[in-house]
């Protein structure tokens, strides 16, 4: 599904940006705080409608401006499809703060990644293991996303009914609301709730056997890698997930009335990275980590392949650097597979030469105003220095 044109307007550090995309690798070079990521996040925002960064999403639009646009024209299904993403700073008339279109027809979210699918590979994915539980869920949320037409309106709802919920928990405790009102907030939340549960075990399913192929690929002397869902809501007998958080619900009532908070459900729950019944962050090592993160990378790009038999849009954004030669041979290896890849890095000397060679290069080049991407003529003069006749 190569992305064939990238149109930005108003969008974080950009003010205008017009690129043509080759199929292939891309390597986009230049400094921090240059204006890479931003690209990186363009895309995303493409495939999902949000950004993964967090934070507000009229956030993304670039300082001074009414609103931020985002537009490509991608192959998918045999033909050019127009995907465009519009954010404003103060919506017209109080409409929507955001404007989703497909082929020039207003669309949902969930619009996107049937036509533009991705996975991200970015600095903050090597703190999966060992870093916040949100990480490995927002990841497993955004797999999800791309394989369940109505993932991310359910999502939304869920996290929505949760922000009410918990007001109205804290109310309760000071006796400003009555108990009988939790009855329909807890209707919202056991309904998106059990399908987001149905979800995420269905997507871990999908996913063990690729995991298990790219680890045994990887590291092929090393216990199996498998991921292990942690939940605090587990059905009892034929009880679907649906129901068992029901159930969970109503005992752990008192107590969340005391904290101000809803205390079981999907947005309590982990993934836990396992070898040979052994959790990760009880042996892992560094190298092992990582080589565990790169393999989940690669399965994520082989799990959403099946789904149509399109790779999706590989964006690696300056992770090169925390991996030693084996991995990133491995990952060059996959990269040389697929249609497309975008790459970012502060120098191309991270990257292997084979790489570098094969592919499109980019310069960003930070400007008094915005930055600037440009073709990059050498691989080798440092991202800041001038190409020749420039």
């Amino acid at each position: 599904m190569p992305v064939q044109t990238l149109s930005l307007t108003d969008f974080r550090s950009y003010g205008r940006l017009d690129i043509e995309l080759a199929g292939g690798p891309h390597v986009v070079v230049g400094r921090n705080a240059a204006g890479k990521t931003n690209l990186i996040e363009s895309l995303v925002l493409l495939s999902s409608g949000r950004s993964y960064r967090g934070g507000a999403d009229t956030e993304m639009v670039r300082w001074g401006g009414d609103f931020a646009r985002v537009g490509a024209v991608v192959e998918a299904h045999g033909r050019p499809e127009e995907l465009e993403v519009v954010i404003f700073a103060s919506p017209p008339g109080g409409g929507a703060r955001k404007r989703i279109r497909v082929n020039g027809v207003n669309r949902r979210a969930s619009a996107l990644a049937p036509v533009l699918r991705t996975v991200l590979f970015a600095p903050e994915d090597m703190l999966l293991i060992i870093g916040s539980p949100s990480l490995r869920r927002n990841l497993l949320d955004d797999l999800v996303a791309q394989r369940e037409v109505t993932a991310s309106a359910v999502l939304s709802t869920y996290a929505r009914a949760l922000t009410q919920r918990n007001s109205l928990l804290k109310r309760i405790r000071e006796e400003a609301a009555s108990r009988t009102e939790l009855a329909y907030w807890d209707g919202v939340l056991c309904e998106s709730g059990g399908h987001i549960l149905d979800w995420r075990h269905a997507a871990l399913a999908a996913l063990a056997e690729p995991l298990a192929a790219a680890h045994r690929e990887i590291a092929p002397d090393e216990p199996s890698l498998s991921l292990r869902y942690v939940s605090n809501v587990m059905p009892r007998d034929a009880e679907g997930r649906s129901e068992a958080l029901r159930r969970r619900l109503h005992e752990t009532a008192d107590k969340e009335i005391w904290n101000g908070a809803t205390l079981v459900g999907p947005h309590r729950d982990d993934i836990a990275f396992e070898a040979a019944g052994r959790e990760y962050t009880l042996f892992a090592s560094r190298g092992q980590q990582r080589t565990a993160i790169l393999a989940l990378k690669l399965a994520e790009l082989e799990l959403l392949r099946q789904l149509d038999g399109r790779p999706p849009l590989l964006l690696l954004d300056d992770v090169f650097s925390e991996l030693d030669p084996v991995r990133r041979a491995h990952l060059v290896r996959r990269i040389g597979s697929l249609p497309q890849a975008v790459v970012t890095t502060t120098t191309a000397d991270d990257l292997d030469p084979a790489l570098v060679a094969a592919s499109s290069l980019w310069l960003v080049e930070p400007g008094t105003a915005r930055p600037v991407l440009r073709p990059r003529l050498s691989a080798d003069a440092p991202a800041d220095a001038p190409e020749p006749g420039s």
